[in-house]
Formats: C-alpha cells, structure tokens, sequence
C-alpha cells in the first residue's frame, strides 16, 4: 500500500508527505476475536485532532508523534478507544451516522 500511495501526487503534480503510524498490538474481544484497533482512525477538529490509544504507551506514544508532525498546528489528543473497538470502530467510525430528527 505504501508504494501505492508513493505515487499519488496532488493537483499540482507533488507528491504526499506520508507519515507511517505503528500498528497496534492485537486486542481481542472475550471470545478470542481480533478487534479492529489502529491508529489511524482519528479525527480532526477545530483546533486539535482526536487520536485512538489502546493502552500501548510507547505505540500510542509513536503514533502521537508522526501525527503531531503531521498537523502541526493542531493539539493531538489520545482517547483510550479499547470499548470502542468492541463495537468494530473507533473515535472516526462513532462520528460517521447521527439520525436525521424530524425530517
């Protein structure tokens, strides 16, 4: 996948900046099930961008850093998402579907 995004390029013919993230170590569910814990499920706000942690202090710790670089002009800000991940999401998934009321 890297070599694919190696050479995408923006409108004007540049390539990206890619900022790799650790990969997590596997969390599981009680019956033994893989969940989907990554860190690249954030999500950017106003002014700060929500992070995905697992308990995982020098991975978190990695990831916090290439995204810090990354949006250096944001706050990065870890969020333990260990009981999101047991609904098969993250911080970026939990945002996605709110019901549209009275329309």
């Amino acid at each position: 996948m890297e070599q694919e995004l190696l050479s995408l390029r923006t409108l004007q013919g540049e390539p990206y900046e890619l900022f790799p993230l650790p990969l997590p170590d596997p969390c599981y569910d009680e019956e033994g099930n893989r969940l989907p814990a990554t860190h690249a499920n954030f999500l950017i706000i106003n002014g700060a961008v929500l992070m995905p942690t697992y308990q995982q202090a020098e991975k978190d710790g990695k990831a916090l850093a290439q995204l810090q670089k990354a949006f250096p002009d944001r706050k990065v800000v870890g969020i333990d998402c260990r009981v999101l991940i047991l609904q098969h999401g993250s911080l970026h998934c939990s945002t996605m579907q709110y019901p549209q009321i009275g329309g």
